[in-house]
């Protein structure tokens, strides 16, 4: 439907219900609700003048947000979080004089940010994980079937569709230690006070340094944490925020180097994405099967390799203890970041669990380059039947030279056998060049490669995780 006001595409067509709720305004303006109650519930516990009837009455109001009223009084206050103080309070009558008791904007908002962080990384990590089990069966179905290796997107020695998939898997596996890093150093900003001195709660517990220490371990404690920051100006570094995006960044990366080699693949009609029996290609050209989910990915990724600047640019400028010019800034790049990422983890899994291979197309491929890679053996077994070696590898330098022109320059087949059959040097008949021939005699260890890597790499992640495995994939327009 057509609106006359903009709506980012991420939340329209692309990032999953699951991403968006994470950082929408009732999770937001809820777990600010969640902090202030374990604000409460510890200064109650620590002595101070709060009853555990205020604690309750909070409790009851947690998601009974009033979102009008509190555009209310953010126009009159010109302030976000005393807006949300005084909406809360207003249901919350008896409560209202100790709401925010100490605290800073901070308090709610750096620690609420380190909260949707959290989610949203381990909702990453399980998506990850499912791009990851779908590979798995790809690589494993496929890990003995020869095709051209490339370097410098020409062809070189035999590798298998099987083990390519597995260099990708390769880079998931790194995103994904990653992410579990990120997420075991992601610490709460606890209650630090306006420039991070905790001295409003000092004074409130009339000097009592241990009692200041415990407000922060309890309330850390009830929002699922085991540390906070140790020290801090009025926010946490936001050094954080630039290391969570880098990690979607490293996603991003990896997502990007998938999609841009199916994109090769598809134009060389090896491997293709799925393609719905009613799609259209082109509005022009009817025949087209473009490669647009993998041109989806590779175009959010850059958006988010790209956003990784925005935090780096935001730590670097923050002056002594804290300066306001990160807020609108981080308010779009974080989210956008994470709604980003998630988009493409969601297309990743809809290509990979749907991938079209083309095996005759690979194996006319090979034999178009294999007599050239072949021509080593060749020697070897010519060598054994009597030839002398520097010889036949100057016939073969300048054999391979004529068969490539042919081929380059005439349009010809690869005819550096016939050429060799017929020269007396090889003494070789072209049955008996054509042995060395076999495919599968030049891929090394691809197929043990890739068994080792699923067996010893890849399944114990997904044993791990299986959870999220269970969960499956989410629907979406991909």
């Amino acid at each position: 439907m057509l609106t006359n006001r903009y709506e980012s595409p991420l939340s329209s067509r692309y990032a999953s219900d699951e991403m968006q709720y994470i950082f929408s305004p009732d999770k937001k303006f809820s777990t600010w609700r969640r902090l202030w109650v374990a604000l409460a519930r510890a200064e109650m516990e620590l002595g101070l003048p709060v009853t555990q009837e205020q604690v309750d009455e909070l409790e009851a109001h947690i998601t009974d947000i009033d979102y009008d009223k509190a555009a209310q009084w953010e126009k009159k206050l010109r302030h976000d979080v005393m807006a949300h103080v005084h909406t809360y309070g207003e249901l919350c009558p008896k409560a209202m004089p100790i709401i925010h008791l100490g605290a800073t904007s901070c308090y709610v908002g750096d620690n609420t940010d380190v909260i949707l962080m959290r989610e949203g990384l381990e909702l990453v990590r399980d998506k990850l994980v499912r791009v990851l089990a779908h590979l798995r069966g790809f690589a494993d179905k496929y890990k003995a079937l020869p095709t051209l290796g490339f370097t410098h997107f020409q062809a070189a020695q035999l590798v298998t569709v099987g083990k390519r998939a597995t260099l990708w898997m390769n880079e998931l596996l790194m995103d994904l230690e990653e992410v579990n890093h990120r997420i075991s150093m992601l610490a709460l900003l606890g209650s630090k006070g306006t420039t991070g001195t905790q001295a409003s709660f000092l004074e409130l517990f009339e000097g009592d340094h241990e009692k200041v220490k415990c407000l922060e371990e309890k309330i850390a404690k009830e929002m699922g944490f085991t540390a906070v920051v140790p020290v801090s100006g009025q926010t946490y570094s936001r050094k954080l925020d630039y290391n969570v995006v880098s990690t979607l960044a490293g996603v991003a990366q990896s997502a990007s180097k998938f999609a841009t080699d199916l994109r090769l693949l598809c134009h060389l009609k090896e491997v293709e994405e799925p393609f719905e029996k009613n799609q259209i290609g082109s509005s022009a050209m009817p025949y087209k099967r473009n490669p647009m989910r993998c041109e989806r990915i590779c175009s959010l990724a850059r958006y988010v390799i790209v956003d990784a600047g925005n935090p780096a640019v935001t730590t670097a400028t923050q002056w002594f203890e804290r300066t306001l010019d990160d807020s609108a800034n981080k308010r779009l790049s974080v989210p956008e970041a994470f709604l980003a990422t998630d988009a493409i983890l969601n297309i990743w899994a809809n290509v990979a669990s749907g991938l079209v291979v083309h095996p005759k197309v690979i194996e006319k491929h090979v034999l178009e380059e294999l007599p050239f890679m072949a021509s080593e053996n060749i020697m070897m077994d010519a060598v054994k039947r009597g030839g002398d070696r520097q010889a036949l590898h100057e016939r073969i330098r300048v054999l391979s030279q004529e068969a490539g022109c042919n081929v380059k320059e005439l349009g010809l087949p690869n005819n550096l056998i016939d050429l060799m059959a017929a020269d007396p040097v090889f003494g070789m008949t072209k049955e008996e060049l054509c042995v060395h021939l076999d495919p599968s005699a030049y891929i090394g260890r691809c197929p043990e490669q890739v068994d080792e890597f699923l067996r010893d790499w890849v399944d114990p992640v997904l044993q791990k995780y299986a959870e999220a495995l269970d969960r499956g994939d989410t629907e979406l327009n991909v």
